[in-house]
């Protein structure tokens, strides 16, 4: 059996988790959702669902992930009561396992795009013209080569193992990526323009709050943000140590990212909002604000270049950071299956690494060769079906599978006490009735939109 890691502090996982939390559905989802949803309404449902339904979907991974300190699919087999709660843990954990790497074959295209666009800056700036065009052009080679590229740094540190590779990187990673959005966030909010973007964002219009398109986007926005149902957070909290107070890691690790998705939409609203005074279009055809990969390869670089010598530093420090968001997220959703086949196939960790990080390579450039056919879809199929019906199973687990007083064993080990807080009063009963009745309700919603 190959030994497992484990995160050398409490910090080190909070920056690794973090890293997997906040990426590029932080920096563009987050923003524009709210942007077309009503602004600040968009922005309270979505907080009442991140800490209401998200928050006790990602401390159910985490419990289940340290008390087994194995992968999903081991650790939900552990907590089976028979043979068909134990097919239904191989199932559900095989699934978040084929899911987030689907996740991580279309996120490495994106992840390479961010990659080619902070490579344009230092071109044009240094001259180098036809390089620079190169980089901008939408083409299937360069966004195959860059996909490559992308996918081979995320392979490197996973390689590396859980403290040298995962939490290293996490911790050099993340400062960095939040000294590069407030300086980014205090730039633009000096620029013409940005006033009117603050206010598409946080002012509220509430005639909007309880429309249905409204919670399925701010749902799907938070538990795509937390990278919840495809066992990435399981993985995390198995290399936790049992010192940690769970409950106390949950809210943390919650809040960073939501903060995060907060200060992304300080940064990226006011400036497409500058982009609009300086005669860049931030509508799409219908009339929507642009969203998604439109928004990061086509109105921010305009805003850019209409910036002058500036807007090249600028534009260098925005793709690097989206990079950077990019790559921590990467090397979450590639440890998930790398953990499988390590601790179920006995494969070193060396191996499995190459060969996974492989197969995602060759279905992600399919998905760069076939790209109108199968982009979209591969993104709604794994981020607005999967991931929530695969978190609905995970509460399940937890609630209704694992008994009772396993679970407050658990929580225990970091937390002595824990059975006298208003926390475990009220956490057992909502998880058991309604989180779950919420998500299905929701996810219901979803399909018969």
């Amino acid at each position: 059996m190959t030994a497992r890691g484990e995160f050398s502090s409490r910090f080190g996982f909070l920056m690794a988790a973090s890293g997997s939390a906040i990426g590029l559905g932080n920096v563009w989802g987050f923003p524009t959702n709210a942007a077309s949803n009503g602004g600040a309404a968009f922005v309270l449902v979505y907080l009442l669902l991140a800490f209401g339904l998200a928050h006790p979907a990602l401390m159910a991974e985490l419990i289940i992930g340290r008390h087994a300190r194995s992968n999903a699919v081991r650790a939900l087999q552990g907590l089976a009561t028979g043979p068909g709660t134990r097919r239904l843990g191989t199932v559900v954990g095989l699934a978040g396992i084929v899911t987030v790497s689907l996740i991580l074959s279309f996120y490495a295209i994106i992840g390479g795009w961010m990659l080619a666009w902070a490579l344009n800056a230092p071109a044009s700036l240094l001259g180098l013209t036809s390089v620079s065009s190169w980089l901008r052009a939408d083409s299937v080679t360069r966004n195959a080569l860059f996909d490559v590229f992308f996918m081979g740094l995320t392979i490197v540190i996973v390689l590396a193992g859980v403290r040298q590779g995962i939490e290293k990187w996490g911790r050099r990673l993340m400062p960095s990526l939040l000294g590069i959005l407030l300086m980014l966030i205090v730039y633009v909010l000096t620029l013409e323009g940005a006033r009117e973007g603050l206010a598409a964002y946080l002012v509220p219009d509430f005639s909007k709050a309880l429309e249905p398109g409204l919670i399925v986007a701010a749902l799907g926005q938070a538990f795509f943000s937390l990278s919840l149902g495809v066992g990435t957070m399981l993985i995390y909290g198995s290399y936790l140590s049992p010192r940690e107070n769970l409950s106390t890691v949950g809210w943390m690790l919650a809040g960073l990212d939501t903060s995060f998705a907060f200060l992304a939409g300080l940064l990226v609203l006011p400036a497409m909002y500058v982009a609009l005074a300086n005669g860049v279009e931030i509508y799409d055809a219908s009339g929507a604000l642009a969203a998604g990969p439109g928004l990061i390869v086509s109105v921010l670089p305009a805003l850019f270049d209409t910036m002058g010598l500036a807007g090249q530093f600028v534009a260098f420090a925005f793709f690097v950071l989206m990079s950077i968001a990019a790559l921590t997220s990467s090397i979450s959703m590639l440890e998930v299956p790398v953990a499988y086949v390590v601790e179920s196939f006995g494969m070193t960790r060396r191996r499995a690494t190459a060969l996974i990080g492989g197969l995602v390579s060759l279905v992600s450039l399919t998905i760069v060769f076939n790209f109108g056919l199968l982009f979209d879809l591969v993104v709604t199929l794994a981020t607005e079906y999967s991931q929530p019906l695969l978190s609905l199973f995970f509460v399940i687990f937890v609630a209704w599978i694992w008994h009772r007083n396993g679970v407050l064993e658990e929580l225990q080990k970091g937390h002595a006490g824990v059975e006298n807080t208003l926390f475990w009063r009220i956490w057992p009963v909502y998880m058991r009735f309604i989180c779950p009745l919420a998500i299905l309700a929701v996810y219901v919603q979803l399909i018969f939109l």
